[in-house]
């Protein structure tokens, strides 16, 4: 009589083996969004080349006979003539840019309290920047001074733009912290619209009407992994 082989256990299916394998936390997606964000700011920071800005200051002045309070409104019109295409044409040849790359490196502030103008030029040459600040500026004077007689209000060149030492766009450090920042948004962001992972769900079945004595069975009332 020859003795049977050794039965083996039978070899897991792949339905075991994959129960078998830890599962990602449901969180996952943020610190993913996080230090994507991160290395992006930080390549902005390294790769893109620095940006400076420089500020001209103008002055409104009402003329003798003029109302006082006319130079306020004016100045707000002269805001915003100053990145208009007749005064970046005037300016293009003091600043040394054409008229079409001015208009991406101006910006004109004023206050609605104070006849100040302040004008704003950006370039990755410190000393453009200065220049494209005092051109703008310039023309605008010059322009003022052509209609001074209809408007009574005059601009004066209050401050000259001086070449800035230190560049405006961010920083290395400063690049990774927003970009890791917007990355942890947007990982916030997916987490609140992506379907949510069945967890401990309660399903209960309403048994109908039992009669006296009836045991209620276990079913009626289960807990569903």
């Amino acid at each position: 009589m020859t003795e049977s082989p050794e039965k083996q256990p039978p070899a897991p299916g792949p339905d075991r083996r994959r129960r078998a394998l830890p599962r990602r936390p449901h969180w996952w997606p943020l610190p993913v969004c996080v230090v994507l964000g991160a290395a992006c700011g930080l390549s902005y920071g390294m790769f893109k080349s620095p940006e400076y800005a420089a500020t001209s200051y103008a002055l409104a002045v009402a003329e003798e006979g003029s109302d006082p309070a006319a130079a306020i409104g004016y100045a707000q019109s002269y805001g915003r003539l100053a990145t208009s295409d007749a005064t970046l044409s005037y300016a293009h040849g003091a600043a040394g840019e054409p008229a079409a790359v001015l208009r991406s490196r101006v910006a004109s502030e004023t206050s609605p309290d104070s006849p100040m103008i302040a004008v704003t030029g950006t370039s990755a040459d410190p000393r453009r920047a200065a220049d494209i600040a005092n051109a703008v500026i310039e023309a605008l004077v010059v322009g003022s001074d052509h209609v001074a007689a209809d408007t009574g209000v005059k601009l004066i060149k209050f401050t000259h733009a001086m070449t800035p030492d230190r560049a405006v766009s961010p920083s290395v450090p400063v690049g990774t912290a927003v970009g890791a920042s917007a990355g942890g948004l947007s990982g916030g962001l997916v987490l609140l619209v992506r379907p949510r992972r069945k967890g401990w769900t309660v399903s209960a079945q309403v048994p109908g009407p039992a009669t006296a004595g009836e045991p209620v069975t276990p079913g009626d009332r289960e807990l569903v992994r």
